[in-house]
């Protein structure tokens, strides 16, 4: 793959995608997205401790039944590279009163969570492109979301 892309996208490893989850609450959710993230070898055990602190001390909820968990910056140390993990929760989950369908958990050394967050706010701030997030079907289509809307292919 000669694609270096960039942003949210490139970020985006296929086997860090849940279509399918249910979650008993936000951090039932958080979890689910931090041990994804652990799964592909993107952060370590404790990242997912700090992203429960951040989320108990500011909410990742965004708008559009989307959130965007992620950890501290004292997790930072946990990041073992900059990754995504996406779940959808089809049947939505509490995320303290708002109901999430969608959740993009971010891990990022240094500052990096910071350009994926502007870019996930402006294709989320596009009604259309969030609704297709929560209705995508396949990782493929998830990741053809999160690229900027410049660089979609039709």
């Amino acid at each position: 793959m000669s694609e270096t892309g960039h942003g949210a996208a490139r970020l985006l490893d296929p086997a860090a995608v849940r279509l399918d989850a249910r979650a008993e609450g936000r951090d039932d959710a958080v979890r689910q997205c931090g041990r994804l993230l652990v799964e592909i070898g993107a952060v370590r055990e404790e990242y997912v401790q700090s992203m429960l602190d951040r989320e108990r001390s500011i909410s990742t909820y965004l708008a559009e039944g989307v959130a965007i968990p992620h950890g501290t910056a004292a997790g930072k140390d946990a990041v073992l590279r900059d990754a995504l993990a996406v779940v959808r929760f089809p049947d939505g989950a509490d995320w303290n009163g708002q109901t999430v369908t969608l959740a993009i958990a971010i891990a990022a050394r240094g500052d990096g969570h910071i350009t994926v967050l502007t870019e996930l706010a402006q294709i989320l701030l596009d009604p259309e492109r969030a609704r297709g997030l929560r209705e995508a079907t396949t990782a493929h289509d998830i990741a053809r979301l999160l690229r900027p809307a410049e660089q979609e292919t039709p």
